[in-house]
């Protein structure tokens, strides 16, 4: 896996020759933030209940190429939307009422309707460094945009999109932030400003991420590490590369009344094992039953709620084993962990439009894939799979094949080039 395959030098000077021509500078005085997608090998559908997931960049994402505008105005066009973002960093920004999905490159009607998805995320990030105190006196002049046929795909665009924009202002305005803190910053935008009721992963794994390397993250303390390939034999970070499978569907989460029900049973299974230890004071998420009370109380949760806590203690223990798998450079073994969870989301957790599965059952016949399993919930967007990279082209085309045959209608829906996309482990969020 190359630690720096994106983003090409020739979309960096399409970037700067954009911002060049709508600012009136010089290319040179045009920096690009680039802030990369993440996919999530293990950890699937436990974060809400304070489990432990992993995160890995990938090099595809978003590029912001911007220059300080001089003056407080702040100006933003976007490759993917039509129209232009104009506001102030000195005008107060107001939390929005709730988006009522959380895909922000949904097409619509009307250029005033695309600039209050899209623009909300620039607006946001000024809203949570003003939050905060900090002094904003220069706006920017920028242009965004994102990977070709991405959007919608369960890759943690929005994130992404909230960081760029972060990472700009912070730049503009001699701001000197940490990492740490524009994780807190973005979570301002999405949880605050825009009312999404997101955790701090995705965030995390784009802005401390490094080539090759694994995040793991517990969604309860918030504490995280970052977990290498053995320094000693860089071949397996050499031999695998991620393939990334588009489904063709993109309808947004929140409009699948599925998700929030699968959150309520996990609750209820939690609710249900920590009476019957006789803990009253913990908070109700799976993470805080024990998993010896698992095993002695797991009897008493109905049909349904049994196959969502099996999902989470199995799935932990996949989170746990794929950690030491990596450490120790097995990724076959780490691959066939993969492979579980996506059979356990399907199976225990019951999540996954019929598309996704039939995406995710074709990959495992791949040659050369070594694991496969939703990216995000599996109602929309892709699947990942982990794939040896002598056979990852060969993948590729036959999964492309395949699902032509299954799914005529969405298949055709994706261009060929991006239907099924070949990426490797990618870097942190920066500034070039």
């Amino acid at each position: 896996m190359a630690a720096f395959s994106w983003p090409h030098e020739a979309e960096l000077n399409r970037m700067r020759k954009v911002v060049s021509e709508m600012a009136g500078v010089d290319k040179e005085k045009v920096r690009v933030v680039v802030s990369p997608y993440r996919i999530c090998p293990l950890g699937a559908h436990i974060d809400h209940q304070g489990g432990t997931v992993s995160a890995m960049t990938i090099n595809k994402g978003i590029l912001l190429g911007f220059t300080p505008s001089g003056s407080s105005e702040v100006v933003i066009r976007s490759g993917q939307f039509r129209g232009e973002v104009k506001f102030r960093v000195d005008e107060v920004q107001q939390p929005r009422q709730p988006l009522q999905n959380n895909n922000v490159n949904q097409t619509k009607d009307s250029s005033q309707q695309e600039e209050c998805e899209w623009g909300r995320y620039a607006r946001g990030a000024v809203y949570a460094l003003q939050s905060r105190g900090n002094n904003l006196s220069q706006g920017i002049i920028g242009f965004i945009c994102g990977s070709d046929g991405l959007d919608s795909s369960g890759l943690s665009s929005s994130a992404a999109v909230g960081v760029a924009y972060l990472l700009a202002m912070e730049y503009a305005n001699n701001l000197s932030i940490s990492p740490k803190e524009t994780i807190d910053y973005d979570r301002l935008i999405e949880n605050e400003y825009l009312g999404l009721k997101n955790g701090i992963m995705d965030q995390s794994a784009i802005l401390l991420s490094s080539p090759g390397c694994l995040m793991f993250m517990n969604c309860k303390t918030k504490e995280h590490t970052l977990v290498h390939l053995p320094e000693a034999n860089s071949e397996p970070q050499k031999a695998i590369k991620i393939l990334l499978a588009l489904s063709g569907l993109k309808e947004a989460l929140t409009n699948n009344p599925g998700y929030n029900r699968r959150v309520a049973e996990c609750q209820e299974a939690a609710r249900i094992l920590l009476q019957a230890s006789g803990d009253n004071k913990a908070d109700i998420i799976l993470s805080n039953v024990d998993q010896e009370v698992y095993e002695a109380h797991k009897g008493k949760l109905e049909q349904n709620l049994a196959k969502r806590a099996e999902h989470y203690f199995s799935e932990s223990m996949r989170v746990m084993k794929g950690r030491e798998a990596w450490a120790l450079g097995r990724v076959e073994d780490f691959g066939k962990l993969i492979a579980a969870s996506g059979l356990s989301s399907i199976k225990n957790y019951e999540c996954g439009a019929e598309p996704l599965i039939q995406l995710y059952q074709i990959l495992l016949k791949a040659p050369g894939v070594l694991g496969a399993r939703f990216s995000g919930a599996g109602f929309r967007g892709c699947c990942i799979a982990l794939v040896k990279a002598d056979h990852a082209a060969e993948a590729a085309s036959f999964v492309r094949s395949e699902y032509l045959k299954v799914q005529p209608e969405l298949a055709s829906r994706a261009n060929e080039e991006t239907a099924v996309l070949i990426c490797e482990s990618g870097d942190c969020a920066r500034i070039i």
